[in-house]
């Protein structure tokens, strides 16, 4: 037997009882983020779903329901959101801009990093939300430290210090 044929069958063998590395391990498909952009939703149920990358821009989302949902990195912006709830979400990273949440419930949400600038927060309830490093304007701050209570259950942070709260 040549060594050309031995070095063949190691590596043969190899191949079949050597687990995979792990950039091939990470090489899986993923289905592509789901679109929702320019979309009427009004009183949807999306509870508990992955929805990571998902685009929502521009929808109408009324009473819709997005509790406990894994949203990280999703597109809200423009979206009309009033009476939604994003209660135990986590909405880190997602872009939440120019967006009427008004009378929603973001208990105990995270909203690590997100973006809200321009959005309206009238009646909300935020009681356990985390805004660590969210960006929002100096009036939404001041609006939100006035209603601003508890500590979220996923991060241990208060919602007031997440905030900057005096």
């Amino acid at each position: 037997m040549g060594f050309r044929q031995l070095a063949t069958g190691l590596l043969i063998l190899l191949t079949l009882f050597c687990p995979l590395p792990a950039w091939a391990q990470a090489t899986k498909y993923y289905p592509p983020p789901a679109s929702y952009s320019h979309s009427v939703q009004t009183g949807k149920d999306f509870s508990g779903q992955n929805l990571r990358s998902a685009e929502f821009a521009n929808s109408s989302l009324q009473r819709t329901n997005f509790s406990q949902v894994q949203a990280e990195g999703a597109i809200f912006s423009g979206s009309v959101m009033t009476e939604a709830s994003l209660s135990s979400g986590d909405f880190t990273n997602a872009m939440l801009d120019l967006t009427d949440f008004t009378g929603s419930d973001f208990r105990d949400a995270v909203f690590v990093e997100a973006i809200f600038l321009g959005s309206t927060f009238d009646r909300v309830d935020i009681t356990g939300a985390d805004f660590t490093d969210a960006l929002l304007d100096g009036a939404q701050v001041k609006q939100l430290c006035a209603i601003a209570t508890g500590v979220n259950s996923k991060t241990g942070v208060k919602t007031r210090d997440s905030l900057f709260c005096p």
